[in-house]
Protein backbone atom coordinates (compact mmCIF):
# COMPACT_ATOMS: atom_id res chain seq x y z
CA UNK A 1 0.00 0.00 0.00
CA UNK A 2 2.36 2.57 0.91
CA UNK A 3 4.65 1.97 -2.16
CA UNK A 4 2.11 2.43 -4.41
CA UNK A 5 0.92 5.76 -2.17
CA UNK A 6 4.28 6.96 -2.82
CA UNK A 7 4.57 5.84 -6.71
CA UNK A 8 1.25 7.61 -7.05
CA UNK A 9 2.06 11.00 -5.61
CA UNK A 10 5.36 11.15 -7.80
CA UNK A 11 3.89 10.13 -10.76
CA UNK A 12 0.91 12.66 -10.28
CA UNK A 13 3.48 15.32 -9.54
CA UNK A 14 5.44 14.08 -12.66
CA UNK A 15 2.42 14.35 -14.93
CA UNK A 16 3.07 18.22 -15.12
CA UNK A 17 7.23 17.74 -14.38
CA UNK A 18 8.29 15.80 -16.86
CA UNK A 19 12.02 16.77 -16.83
CA UNK A 20 12.37 16.68 -12.96
CA UNK A 21 13.69 14.52 -10.54
CA UNK A 22 10.46 13.93 -8.73
CA UNK A 23 10.57 12.07 -5.09
CA UNK A 24 7.50 10.32 -3.72
CA UNK A 25 6.89 9.11 -0.08
CA UNK A 26 3.76 7.95 2.23
CA UNK A 27 3.88 6.31 5.62
CA UNK A 28 2.12 3.71 7.55
CA UNK A 29 2.06 2.15 11.16
CA UNK A 30 0.76 -1.83 11.62
CA UNK A 31 0.06 -2.66 14.73
CA UNK A 32 0.26 -6.63 14.94
CA UNK A 33 -1.74 -8.09 18.07
CA UNK A 34 -2.95 -11.82 18.93
CA UNK A 35 -6.62 -10.82 19.36
CA UNK A 36 -6.90 -8.23 16.35
CA UNK A 37 -4.40 -9.51 14.02
CA UNK A 38 -2.74 -6.50 11.69
CA UNK A 39 -4.09 -3.33 11.99
CA UNK A 40 -2.98 -0.15 9.97
CA UNK A 41 -2.76 2.60 11.74
CA UNK A 42 -3.60 5.67 9.68
CA UNK A 43 -3.68 9.59 10.39
CA UNK A 44 -5.92 9.71 13.33
CA UNK A 45 -7.33 12.59 12.48
CA UNK A 46 -9.36 13.83 15.30
CA UNK A 47 -8.16 14.11 19.15
CA UNK A 48 -10.40 11.18 19.95
CA UNK A 49 -9.01 8.57 17.12
CA UNK A 50 -5.31 10.01 18.36
CA UNK A 51 -6.42 8.99 21.55
CA UNK A 52 -7.85 5.47 21.06
CA UNK A 53 -4.67 4.64 18.50
CA UNK A 54 -2.04 5.53 21.32
CA UNK A 55 -4.29 3.47 23.74
CA UNK A 56 -4.02 0.57 21.81
CA UNK A 57 -0.18 0.98 20.57
CA UNK A 58 0.72 1.10 24.69
CA UNK A 59 2.80 -1.53 25.25
CA UNK A 60 2.62 -2.56 21.66
CA UNK A 61 5.37 -2.98 19.11
CA UNK A 62 4.57 -0.77 16.18
CA UNK A 63 6.14 -1.03 12.75
CA UNK A 64 6.23 2.09 10.47
CA UNK A 65 6.72 1.23 6.56
CA UNK A 66 8.20 4.29 5.07
CA UNK A 67 8.04 3.92 1.20
CA UNK A 68 9.72 6.20 -1.29
CA UNK A 69 9.56 6.37 -5.21
CA UNK A 70 12.30 7.89 -6.90
CA UNK A 71 11.46 9.62 -10.77
CA UNK A 72 13.55 10.85 -12.65
CA UNK A 73 14.08 11.53 -17.02
CA UNK A 74 17.10 9.74 -17.30
CA UNK A 75 16.93 6.48 -15.01
CA UNK A 76 14.49 3.53 -14.33
CA UNK A 77 12.45 4.51 -11.35
CA UNK A 78 13.57 3.59 -7.79
CA UNK A 79 11.22 2.68 -5.45
CA UNK A 80 12.15 1.34 -1.68
CA UNK A 81 10.79 0.56 2.01
CA UNK A 82 11.70 1.50 5.28
CA UNK A 83 11.09 -0.28 8.36
CA UNK A 84 11.12 1.04 11.83
CA UNK A 85 9.88 -0.63 14.88
CA UNK A 86 8.97 1.53 17.96
CA UNK A 87 8.09 0.04 21.30
CA UNK A 88 5.83 2.16 23.15
CA UNK A 89 6.08 1.83 26.82
CA UNK A 90 2.90 1.29 28.88
CA UNK A 91 0.70 4.60 28.53
CA UNK A 92 -2.14 5.33 31.18
CA UNK A 93 -4.83 7.68 29.80
CA UNK A 94 -3.97 10.73 31.45
CA UNK A 95 -0.12 10.26 29.67
CA UNK A 96 -1.97 10.03 26.44
CA UNK A 97 -4.29 12.86 26.96
CA UNK A 98 -1.83 14.94 27.81
CA UNK A 99 0.58 13.94 25.11
CA UNK A 100 -2.51 14.58 22.23
CA UNK A 101 -3.46 17.77 23.56
CA UNK A 102 0.08 19.42 24.07
CA UNK A 103 1.38 17.96 20.60
CA UNK A 104 -1.91 17.67 18.31
CA UNK A 105 0.08 14.96 16.27
CA UNK A 106 -3.34 14.50 14.27
CA UNK A 107 -1.86 14.39 11.08
CA UNK A 108 1.10 11.79 11.73
CA UNK A 109 0.88 7.90 11.53
CA UNK A 110 0.16 6.31 14.51
CA UNK A 111 -0.86 9.79 16.08
CA UNK A 112 3.02 10.35 17.46
CA UNK A 113 5.97 12.87 16.60
CA UNK A 114 8.96 10.96 17.64
CA UNK A 115 11.00 13.96 17.00
CA UNK A 116 8.95 15.96 19.64
CA UNK A 117 7.36 15.28 22.37
CA UNK A 118 6.04 11.78 21.34
CA UNK A 119 9.52 10.74 22.13
CA UNK A 120 8.49 10.28 25.82
CA UNK A 121 5.85 7.26 25.25
CA UNK A 122 8.68 5.13 23.42
CA UNK A 123 10.19 2.63 25.39
CA UNK A 124 12.96 2.08 22.54
CA UNK A 125 13.00 2.52 18.27
CA UNK A 126 14.93 0.30 15.91
CA UNK A 127 15.89 1.55 12.75
CA UNK A 128 18.87 1.86 10.20
CA UNK A 129 17.81 5.29 9.42
CA UNK A 130 15.82 7.56 12.12
CA UNK A 131 14.65 10.02 9.31
CA UNK A 132 12.41 7.80 8.14
CA UNK A 133 10.14 7.81 11.22
CA UNK A 134 10.13 11.33 10.90
CA UNK A 135 8.50 10.68 7.18
CA UNK A 136 11.10 10.57 5.01
CA UNK A 137 14.57 8.08 5.69
CA UNK A 138 17.05 10.45 4.28
CA UNK A 139 20.23 8.13 4.42
CA UNK A 140 19.27 5.53 1.51
CA UNK A 141 17.09 8.54 -0.24
CA UNK A 142 20.66 9.95 -0.07
CA UNK A 143 22.06 7.33 -1.59
CA UNK A 144 19.41 6.73 -4.01
CA UNK A 145 20.13 9.88 -5.44
CA UNK A 146 23.98 9.40 -5.60
CA UNK A 147 22.83 6.19 -8.14
CA UNK A 148 20.70 8.37 -10.20
CA UNK A 149 23.43 10.95 -10.70
CA UNK A 150 23.04 13.14 -8.25
CA UNK A 151 26.15 14.66 -6.86
CA UNK A 152 25.94 14.60 -3.16
CA UNK A 153 28.57 15.48 -0.35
Amino acid sequence: MVIRLAREKAMAVAATHPDACIIGSDQAAVRTDAADGETILGKPGSIAACIDQLRHCAGQTVTFLTAVAVLTPDAAPVEFIDTTRVMFRLLDDATIERYVTREMPLDCAGGFKSEGLGISLCESIVSVDPSALIGLPLIRLAATLRTVGFALP
